[in-house]
């Protein structure tokens, strides 16, 4: 699918996926395989695991990170990460994490979110979508108790690079019902040899088709803080506005190292509002919305 990169490549280097589950009880789960090599070439592998109220973080050698390009796989100790979905045997440190979920009808993007980008040489961080929404069905047991994903949505992406931005922005959101839709925002600074911009992807499906703003296609940043984002493109206007938050700590990649620490709302509450001129094409505000904001001036 195009989403893996050499796991020999020297340091500093990093990549990792983020698979995102919720049911329609409001119960979430996000996991994130990874790996990451440091400036000396020493390589480790991680699983963040995140709930509404917590985060763990586990870390194995890298002899136990196995990844596939076709069929897209990540293989983690005893835990498996692919298209057909996730089978998860994790217990370590007083932590446990069983259980089997099945993946069914990706939302694949038409082109890859980094566009032109894709090309540039030496990307700090580079992202991609593998699946913008697709249907969840299984359970699993995260400490004892049971987490019923059945009839629920997915979400799945992937970075890859040596460091996340120094300063970003980024959310999510899937939701289902009588007006269904899928969001994704980043926004980021952007280094270059000399100087630097700072660069926004987003890709929006609703109404049976997708939307694409982005700095290649011209789209203009209006604001974004901790609070949230306005973006303009032509006549399209999205405006996120972060209402509620419950962060967690997690670590992120610099320079390969896992030593970063960042916050994440797996379940914020977040409304968003999608205009074309003065025609609202929609309004939606949800109570699992991911967001996150980050800047380390």
């Amino acid at each position: 699918m195009g989403f893996f990169h050499s796991t020999n490549r020297t340091g500093p280097y990093f990549e990792g996926w983020y698979f995102k589950h919720q049911n329609p009880q409001g119960q979430t789960l996000a996991l994130i395989p990874a790996f990451h090599t440091d400036r000396e070439g020493r390589r480790t592998a991680s699983l963040q695991v995140i709930s509404k109220d917590q985060a763990w973080w586990l870390e194995y050698p890298a002899s136990q990170l196995h990844i596939s390009r076709q069929p897209f796989q990540v293989q983690i100790g005893q835990s498996s990460f692919g298209e057909q979905g996730i089978e998860l045997h994790i217990q370590q440190d007083g932590f446990s994490l069983h259980g089997a979920l099945r993946y069914v009808s990706f939302t694949v993007l038409r082109s890859d979110i980094m566009g032109p980008f894709r090309f540039f040489a030496g990307m700090q961080c580079s992202h991609g979508v593998i699946s913008m929404g697709h249907s969840l069905e299984g359970t699993l047991e995260l400490n004892g108790e049971r987490l019923d994903f059945s009839d629920g949505t997915g979400y799945i992406e992937t970075d890859w690079g040596r460091s996340f931005p120094s300063a970003y922005l980024w959310t999510q959101c899937v939701w289902t019902g009588s007006d269904p839709g899928s969001l994704m925002l980043a926004i980021a600074t952007i280094p270059l040899p000399v100087g630097g911009f700072t660069g926004c992807i987003c890709s929006i499906f609703h109404g049976g088709r997708e939307y694409r703003l982005a700095t290649y296609k011209g789209v203009k940043i209006e604001a974004w803080s901790s609070s949230g984002a306005v973006i303009r493109q032509g006549r399209y206007r999205l405006e996120v506005e972060l209402l509620h938050e419950r962060r967690q700590s997690l670590r992120a990649p610099v320079e390969g190292r896992m030593e970063r620490t960042i916050h994440e709302s797996l379940c914020a509450e977040v409304r968003y509002r999608f205009w074309h001129g003065d025609s609202l094409l929609f309004q939606h505000t949800d109570p699992n919305a991911s967001f996150e904001y980050s800047s380390t001036s």
